[in-house]
């Protein structure tokens, strides 16, 4: 099957033109309707309906394959091209926001860097295409325990930390007084569905085992002072690192508040002096450690191939260990 034709395919399925498709890869419409008419003959069996333009049941099934068999053709391009170039003095690291600890960014270098900030799913491909050296995703696991990271390509991947993770609430919460919170009786809460941003609320399903965690409000961005602002706003509850959830920020994003609890009580706050139990976080949010289960945040470090020139100098920093 020539990786031309199924590209040209997959642009006029996915714009539902063959005129679309044309303008997108530079081609004359001639030209894609060409493409088609091979990939067809060479497979035996149509792809698309013409009016309008669609894919056949045979051309859903090969659009589902086009996506991965693409994208390992770019990725063995790419880590070729690399093991025949020079190493790059540069630096182009690809990062989910809550993976850009403290720590990582004082082992960036000085200067040659570009960081490019994108959500977990894109981080994988954007290293197995070149388009980034390296890259760095996170998410809740087991003490020691490596993330399921998506097999877009061979790709190495190496843990660089781990710490805590904590439930963000508004201060004046019910459940900002406890020192501790337990994730599966929070599974009826209201949360922000922030998939680019905090940790997926499917992670924390699988986490439970339970269903539920059903968002609020989703967030498609990419900036944690936002989430934690929607959070001091009553929107939802967030779980995030303890490093993002109690780093006070130096400006505030304008999130009025809801007069919605995030969460009706699960039971009352333990007696006491009043006196909140987790730690302050941005914004008038208080950050409760997760106490069950146990569970922390990692972040792993990916790569295709040997580390070299900048990426290997950063690596170094970041005193990278194999988990």
């Amino acid at each position: 099957m020539d990786p031309h034709l199924l590209r040209t395919y997959v642009s006029v399925a996915r714009l539902a033109s063959f005129s679309a498709a044309a303008r997108a890869l530079g081609y004359t419409q001639s030209a894609v309707s060409q493409h088609i008419a091979a990939l067809e003959q060479d497979l035996g069996t149509p792809l698309l309906t013409r009016r309008p333009v669609a894919p056949t049941r045979a051309g859903e099934r090969l659009l589902e394959h086009a996506g991965p068999l693409l994208l390992r053709l770019d990725a063995a391009r790419a880590e070729v091209l690399a093991l025949a170039g020079a190493p790059d003095e540069d630096l182009t690291l690809a990062a989910t926001p809550t993976a850009l600890t403290p720590r990582t960014l004082r082992a960036l270098p000085p200067t040659g860097v570009t960081l490019c900030v994108m959500d977990r799913a894109a981080v994988p491909e954007a290293v197995a295409t070149g388009a980034a050296h390296l890259g760095l995703v996170d998410g809740i696991a087991a003490p020691t325990d490596p993330l399921r990271i998506a097999d877009v390509a061979p790709l190495t991947t190496r843990g660089t930390g781990e710490e805590p993770v904590c439930v963000l609430l508004p201060a004046g919460h019910p459940l900002a007084r406890r020192t501790g919170l337990r994730l599966g009786d929070l599974a009826d809460a209201r949360w922000l569905d922030a998939p680019g941003t905090g940790l997926p609320l499917d992670q924390l399903r699988a986490a439970t085992g339970r269903t539920g965690f059903r968002p609020a409000l989703r967030y498609d961005g990419t900036d944690v002072r936002t989430l934690i602002a929607l959070a001091a706003a009553g929107h939802g509850l967030a779980l995030l690192p303890r490093s993002a959830a109690t780093t006070e920020p130096t400006t505030e994003p304008a999130v009025e508040p809801t007069t919605e609890p995030a969460v009706e009580p699960i039971t009352e706050p333990a007696a006491g002096t009043g006196s909140l139990g987790g730690s302050r976080g941005p914004y008038g949010t208080v950050a409760v450690p997760l106490t069950a289960p146990r569970v922390v945040h990692r972040t792993e470090l990916l790569h295709t191939g040997a580390l070299r020139g900048a990426a290997a100098a950063f690596a170094a920093r970041l005193d990278v260990t194999r988990s």
